[in-house]
């Protein structure tokens, strides 16, 4: 079968996902402007009728448009979803070829894929998911590996070894809480603090994130575990008494859901980032592909939303699931009709952080008991500890608990590895934080203006796979912070198909034209040079904001190496 050269991707659904409720496959396919419509149609007829004739009839099509393409996708059986996404390049490309008159011979066709299906068949894998179903509890597999349940009631198979599912005792087999945690900025964060709330409730707290696996004080791996794959390695360790899973965007949108169930999951906020990718380019369509975990909820199960964000706000309209609303600002209109409905909330009232439901609110703990907001200087991360507190109480942890988790994460990589160390050199103060797009470094930027200094140095750059305004708009981000320096940093390792020299030379061309002068502006090649160099230019009373990505564990050791060695600025570097 020779494929349309129309198709951009075509991948399995593991779980539920931007356009079905489980599991499939999908087609991205790009569309001409004057017979998108005619091509859709042809493939749903294509689709419908391989479906019915390869015993599939029950399973759902769906189609999402967006700008020159759409996905199209149907929901298939676990165990075929390798033969579903040739079913699926089938439907396209016989409709594109009846298109153009082509001859297409369905029959032998059909009797190809007839044949993958049966050759791709687990009836042993099939029988346990609905035993799962049937008893109430998760189920999880891959290519490798199948359990039921989650947690302390977990049990694990390899895939070539299922049992019957009379043969399982499910007395033995339950589920632990989850919560689920996506957003453009502040997951990782979050995802500590609330782990940090369920151990100090005297929980085995299991979560993955950016950072790693971790479970309890044991960390399984470091890496980014933000998709599936962690999310299923950590759910099946029997320690685990309460789960909390970092849900990124490309998970959700290239896989799905994990779990199909959990207990409740938040959204931080929606800021433009990888807009033009896997079908995303809007903030509208970014929230859509947010908002898949409202699809682990159901009608009573709580999804926790920023009202001061509006894409969140104009897209939690139009949601089914209930909804608990977090805000800065105690009198925003969000918040006064979520009290009104008897919503859970989460605010600041003055330097109190307080949670409601309904009319009711009660004082949890202040702001500067939880290090992370530098004493309220560090919105952004107040507003994440009210995201967090709120998942928390919905998590059913009790008041004392909560501000224990708030105040047990610091601002030091062991504390919150890369996101806002903070590092003091005889009077000059240095940050360290991951911000990577414009909304990061707003907050970033928010922080340095209400902190004293007497000049200010920020350390920018950015990946080659942003366009050239989300790169510019970056500039124009750092420029706000008023700073005295900055330090453009070229990042070998994220060019992403860019010439060299081209993403910087975009940043420092907006700076200029945004009236930067030459004595204000200094290009580093490399993370860690551009640390040295933000080093070496500083003096007592400076603040410093290093923005980090590729050598974030190699620039806080360094940090950490002339902390111990008391270096101050105006000293040599060590090498």
């Amino acid at each position: 079968m020779v494929l349309p050269d129309t198709i951009r991707d075509s991948r399995r659904l593991t779980g539920p996902n931007l356009v079905t409720d489980r599991a499939g496959a999908i087609l991205e396919v790009e569309l001409p402007a004057a017979s998108g419509d005619d091509l859709v149609r042809a493939w749903e007829g294509e689709a419908r009728h391989a479906l019915e004739a390869l015993n599939w009839a029950g399973e759902t099509l769906a189609v999402r448009r967006y700008p020159g393409g759409a996905s199209l996708a149907f929901t298939a059986p676990i165990d075929a979803l390798y033969a579903a996404t040739e079913v699926n390049e089938w439907a396209w490309t016989a409709a594109t070829a009846r298109s153009h008159g082509d001859p297409v011979d369905a029959e032998a066709e059909l009797a190809r894929l007839a044949k993958l299906i049966a050759e791709e068949a687990r009836p042993a894998l099939l029988a346990l998911q609905r035993a799962a179903l049937e008893h109430g509890v998760r189920f999880l597999w891959d290519d490798d590996q199948v359990s039921v349940g989650t947690g302390t009631g977990s049990q694990s198979w390899r895939m070539d070894a299922l049992p019957a599912p009379e043969a399982v005792d499910w007395t033995t087999i339950h589920d632990v809480p989850i919560a689920l945690v996506t957003g453009s900025n502040g997951k990782t964060t979050v995802t500590r603090l609330v782990s940090g709330m369920i151990a100090a409730a005297g929980k085995v707290a299991g979560h993955t994130s950016t950072d790693g696996i971790k479970v309890g004080q044991d960390t399984l791996d470091a890496g980014d575990f933000s998709g599936p794959g962690g999310a299923r390695r950590l759910l099946r360790d029997r320690r685990v008494e309460i789960a909390v899973l970092e849900t990124a965007r490309g998970g959700l949108l290239r896989r799905g859901l994990t779990v199909d169930r959990a207990e409740v999951a938040l959204v931080t906020n929606i800021a433009e980032d990888h807009l033009g990718e896997s079908a995303v380019y809007s903030l509208a369509d970014l929230a859509e592909a947010k908002l898949v975990v409202a699809r682990a909820l159901g009608d009573a199960r709580p999804l926790v939303l920023n009202a001061d964000d509006d894409a969140l706000v104009a897209a939690g309209a139009h949601l089914d699931c209930a909804v608990a609303w977090f805000s800065l600002d105690p009198d925003h209109p969000v918040l006064r009709r979520a009290r009104a409905d008897g919503a859970p909330t989460a605010t600041l009232r003055g330097e109190t952080i307080m949670l409601g439901d309904g009319e009711a609110e009660r004082a949890v703990t202040t702001v500067g008991q939880v290090p992370i907001t530098i004493g309220g200087a560090a919105r952004y991360n107040v507003a994440n500890a009210l995201a967090a507190a709120l998942v928390g109480a919905l998590l059913r942890l009790e008041d004392r608990a909560i501000a224990a988790g708030l105040a047990s994460l610091t601002n030091d990589p062991a504390g919150n590895l890369g996101r806002l160390n903070v590092f003091e050199f005889g009077g000059a103060r240095v940050f360290v934080d991951f911000a990577h797009n414009p909304h990061g470094l707003t907050a970033l930027m928010g922080l340095g203006r209400a902190l004293p200094a007497a000049r200010r140095l920020v350390v920018i750059g950015q990946a080659g796979d942003r366009d050239d305004h989300a790169i510019r708009e970056l500039a124009r981000t750092a420029w706000l912070g008023t700073p005295d320096r900055i330090v453009v940093k070229a990042m070998p390792e994220y060019l992403r198909g860019r010439p060299v020299g081209e993403v910087t030379g975009l940043l420092l061309d907006e700076l200029r034209r945004l009236g930067a002068r030459e004595d204000q502006l200094d290009l580093a090649v490399g993370e860690m040079q551009s640390a040295r160099q933000a080093l070496a230019w500083a003096r007592e009373g400076d603040l410093l904001m290093l923005t980090v990505h590729a050598d974030r564990d190699s620039i806080l050791r360094f940090l950490q190496r002339l902390a111990a060695e008391g270096w101050t600025p105006g000293l040599a570097l060590p090498q």
